[in-house]
């Protein structure tokens, strides 16, 4: 114990040990030590000395402090001794302190230190996974040095440290648990972990969204005073940084969560922006720039759009703007705020047109579009305040037509205002303003003007201006081309590369895709000689960017060229090009331009970002359409007449065809609309028939109900009827009764006689069909089966006439019966009946409802039957169909049998006609044989020679 006293005190007696000495012995000490007091001291001297003796004690203690991590996980004093130690081993910050006058090779090798003990560390995951199990501790003096060590070990070696905690069971779960920790220190320093732990892990960054980060942090954020709060605040928008740059998932997760409404208090700022601090400046910073990740142009569209709707419906574009246009804002917050404004308005009309409506504070109020642009051709502004305003413009511009068009506008005659500055007139202040940078912007944000936009490109060309006192006016077009050819006199010789940049890359923007402007601009006769000047002169390396640019605008003139000018036609510019230019030096000066290094640093992002004034030379849009146009200027260049001819006609072909598909798509889109329309009809009617039925279906069993009451209702009265007296009270009810059983009687008889008259009228539908199937069965070949089947069916026919014959007479009876009742009925009104007629008539009334029930059953018995019979004749009309087009097939054979009989008679003719010109022939050559005296045979001869060779023959044989 002494020996550790001393070690600890710096007391010693005697000659003093090395410092690898004393840390060999301490570490023998934890190693051998039994007792927990004297392992806990042994480790708290390892980490009094382990910041001197650095190399030493991680060296020698590493492996007896791991062991202490395992086993005395009873004690929080020893266990946070030992994370200390191992803190102090592995952490470069204290030896960056410490060593901030050496030179940088201590201090690379410094690093190399912790990087090595971390490697030592992480060569079992275990090791990690215990440090995780560690900070469930609650304990402060172990949770607070495990969050440290864990984050150095972060720092030191990060990817192989997240593999570790990623495949840790619930390891980003506990991590994320340090956020709730009520213990700022912890918390604090626990948002510093998360911080690493999320560096360029998209894996990483969605579980820890998932564990309800962003809810967390917000909550710190308002808690500690959004853009006023300290440094927590200022990590906490680090940690959401990383969480939501590059990561579409986190940042889809942000925006469904309503997180973006929650922003909009971090820019609520005062009247009063004198007292702007450091940290407030960082924090809103910040703040800003995390607005910018959830609409920056590198996201996809659909999201930035998404982005773009929730920002404005939620005022938070309308905060950002009075954040714009208020005063005592710091340089750089403004400057961000406009980058922020921009992207937040890029390619969405609903915000541009906003935007376009906010007005600064001003007497008279001025647009917020002027006050912006008049900062940028102002030579006096911070260059990157420039740039923004110049990035604002070009976002207000992009895919916004109707932008484009109130912009030009304000350079029309018609449009100008004396009175009061306008975009276009600051435009052509700043395009041929003296300031080289304030020209290049001016040039850009009038091209912008014109992007993709035919009809402002042709409204441009309207613009006039007024030179000096006593000179026509010229116009815009011509006073670019006159500045560009005249450089030397106008613009000062440092600036002119970036000038001249800046107007070929209007020239280009504007008479790109536009035939009109082509020839406005070939009208001057001084512009074609001035390019080929230029292109085929030898100069320095600044101008041979403006060679190239020349050459594009030359190749645009020849691609977009509609030959109105005889002078200038497509064929006459190639071979001018060819005589005074070559078309290889043309084609390589043309494509130096994608070859400069500033043209690839623009092409990377929409925003100009640029180190100097003096490399503001390319912008991103500009860089689009030198991809575009590089190619086919070089082919247009090199084709002939002939094939251009040829392309030409394939551009009318596919014009017609994109046409003909364009009629098809109108009349398919009409065609939807209208089975949309129809859908509907249906589904609506579908509906109302659901309802109709529903109703039927109420109404049907409301009628049953009825029916079944009235039933109930009438066997009680019949039973009452039975044991009254003969009182004439009692007659009165009876003859009541009697009434309303004969009405319903009535009722009963008329339904049966229009029964009787429709099975009549199906019957005698049946007969014309059987009559009509047994004229067309006798047609056929169909014999005894069909006649069977027709005799079967009249005879059910007859019986089914009898049988209506027999219910016409049993419904006359009841005709009968009924007047008889009826007479009996008004007897019975005037005087009154004895007892034993009215159960006479009772009796007479109970015979007449069963001969009634009889009939209806009868009536159900017919109607089964007449169904038999259609099934019957549906039957026959299958089968006389069935022998109609058997007979129809058996003729088509005939015929072609009897044609095919015909042929062989034709045939037969012919060659009887055939044999008997041969015979003709034979006989009159034998004629003539005979005239020239040759023995011919005649036919008698020759069978009578035949006869006798075969008699001779016989006789051989017999003999």
């Amino acid at each position: 114990m002494n020996f550790f006293r001393g070690v600890i005190s710096g007391q010693a007696a005697g000659p003093q040990p090395s410092g690898a000495e004393t840390i060999q012995k301490l570490c023998d000490r934890v190693a051998s030590s039994t007792l927990l007091e004297d392992r806990r001291d042994a480790v708290r001297a390892l980490k009094s000395l382990s910041k001197k003796y650095r190399m030493e004690v991680g060296t020698q203690a590493m492996d007896h402090l791991i062991n202490i991590l395992q086993t005395d996980r009873s004690d929080s004093e020893i266990l946070g001794y030992a994370l200390d130690t191992l803190y102090n081993v592995i952490c470069n910050d204290e030896e960056e302190e410490q060593d901030e006058s050496e030179d940088e090779n201590a201090q690379k090798q410094a690093d190399d230190l912790g990087l090595q003990f971390t490697d030592t560390f992480v060569q079992d995951p275990e090791h990690v996974t215990l440090l995780l199990t560690l900070l469930e501790e609650f304990d402060f003096h172990v949770r607070w040095p495990g969050v440290k060590l864990l984050t150095a070990l972060l720092k030191n070696q990060g990817p192989q440290i997240q593999g570790i905690i990623l495949v840790s069971p619930m390891g980003v779960s506990r991590l994320m648990d340090l956020l709730a920790d009520s213990r700022e220190v912890i918390r604090n320093d626990g948002l510093l972990l998360l911080q690493q732990l999320t560096k360029s892990n998209a894996a990483i960054q969605k579980i820890v969204a998932f564990e309800n980060a962003f809810e967390r942090l917000l909550d710190i954020i308002t808690e500690e005073g959004s853009s006023d709060g300290g440094i927590v605040v200022e990590d906490c928008l680090l940690l959401l940084l990383n969480l939501l740059k590059n990561n579409s998932s986190n940042q889809n997760f942000f925006k469904e969560g309503s997180y973006i409404q929650r922003m909009k208090p971090w820019f609520e700022v005062g009247d009063d922006n004198s007292g702007w601090s450091a940290q407030k400046v960082t924090n809103l910073h910040l703040m800003l720039q995390l607005v910018r990740v959830m609409v920056s142009p590198v996201n996809s569209p659909g999201a930035t759009a998404s982005c773009q709707k929730s920002m404005f419906q939620c005022g938070l574009l309308q905060q950002l703007c009075t954040i714009l246009m208020a005063t005592g804002v710091p340089a750089d917050i403004l400057t961000e705020t406009i980058n922020t404004v921009s992207e937040v308005i890029r390619g969405s009309q609903v915000n541009q047109d906003y935007f376009a409506s906010v007005n600064a504070p001003s007497n008279p109020p001025r647009p917020a579009i002027v006050v912006l642009l008049m900062s940028m051709v102002n030579e006096r502004q911070p260059f990157v305040l420039r740039c923004a305003v110049l990035y604002c413009f070009q976002c207000f511009l992009y895919k916004n037509q109707k932008g484009q068009g109130e912009i030009v506008a304000t350079l029309l005659p018609s449009t100008i205002d004396a009175n009061s500055i306008s975009a276009g007139q600051l435009l052509c202040g700043g395009l041929f303003s003296a300031d080289s940078l304030s020209n290049w912007c001016a040039a850009v944000a009038l091209a912008h003007a014109l992007q993709d936009n035919l009809t402002q490109k042709e409204q441009l060309l309207r613009v006039q201006l007024a030179t000096s006192l006593g000179k026509p006016p010229v116009s815009l077009l011509q006073q670019c081309t006159n500045i560009l050819s005249q450089g030397d006199k106008i613009v000062r010789r440092g600036s002119k590369v970036q000038t001249r940049v800046g107007l070929l890359m209007l020239l280009c923007t504007w008479i790109s895709n536009c035939p009109i402007a082509v020839t406005h601009f070939l009208h001057n006769q001084e512009n074609v000689p001035f390019l080929t000047a230029q292109i085929s002169e030898n100069l320095g390396e600044d101008e041979r960017l403006v060679q190239g640019l020349c050459a594009l605008l030359l190749g645009i003139c020849i691609y977009y060229n509609d030959n109105s000018l005889e002078n200038y036609t497509k064929e006459k510019l190639k071979q001018l090009i060819e005589k005074r230019i070559g078309k290889e030096n043309f084609v390589e000066k043309l494509c130096f331009i994608t070859k400069h290094e500033l043209y690839s640093r623009a092409a990377q992002k929409p925003q100009p970002v640029f180190p100097s004034p003096e490399q503001m030379l390319f912008d991103h849009e500009f860089t689009k359409l030198v991809k575009e146009l590089e190619g086919v200027i070089t082919k247009a260049v090199h084709k002939s007449s002939e094939e251009e001819k040829k392309e030409e006609e394939v551009k009318k072909t596919l014009e017609q065809h994109d046409n003909i598909v364009t009629q098809y798509k109108e009349l398919i889109r009409e065609q939807d609309a209208q089975l949309q329309e129809l859908k509907e009809q249906v589904a609506c009617m579908t509906s109302q028939n659901e309802q109709l039925q529903a109703t039927i279906t109420q109404q049907q069993s409301q009628i049953l109900q009825h029916k079944d009451q009235y039933n109930i209702l009438k066997l009680k009265l019949a039973k009452e009827n039975q044991g009254q007296s003969n009182s004439q009270g009692d007659g009165s009810q009876v003859n009541g009764l009697q009434t309303e059983e004969l009405t319903q009687l009535r009722e009963e008889v008329e339904e049966l006689r229009k029964q009787h008259s429709l099975l009549q009228t199906q019957l005698g539908d049946k007969d014309a069909l059987i009559s009509s199937l047994k004229s067309g069965a006798a047609q056929t070949a169909e014999g005894p089966a069909g006649g069977s089947d027709d005799t079967e069916l009249l005879q059910e026919l007859e019986a089914l006439r009898s049988q209506v014959q027999s219910q016409s007479t049993e419904i006359g009876q009841l005709k009968m019966e009924r007047q008889d009742l009826l007479r009996r009925a008004e007897v019975g009104c005037s005087d009154t009946l004895p007892s034993s007629d009215s159960s006479l008539d009772a009796a007479k009334m109970a015979e007449l409802e069963s001969r009634l029930g009889a009939q209806t059953s009868e009536m159900e018995r017919l109607k089964a039957e007449v169904k038999n019979l259609s099934e019957s004749r549906a039957e026959l009309e299958k089968r006389l169909d069935s022998t109609t087009s058997t007979v129809a097939i058996l003729q088509t054979e005939k015929e072609k049998l009897q044609t095919d009989v015909q042929e062989s008679k034709k045939e037969q003719d012919d060659l009887l006609m055939l044999l008997a010109d041969q015979d003709q022939k034979i006989t009159n050559l034998k004629k003539r044989l005979k005239e020239l005296g040759e023995t011919v045979e005649d036919e008698d001869d020759l069978d009578t020679r035949d006869q006798t060779d075969d008699d001779d023959e016989e006789d051989e044989d017999e003999d």
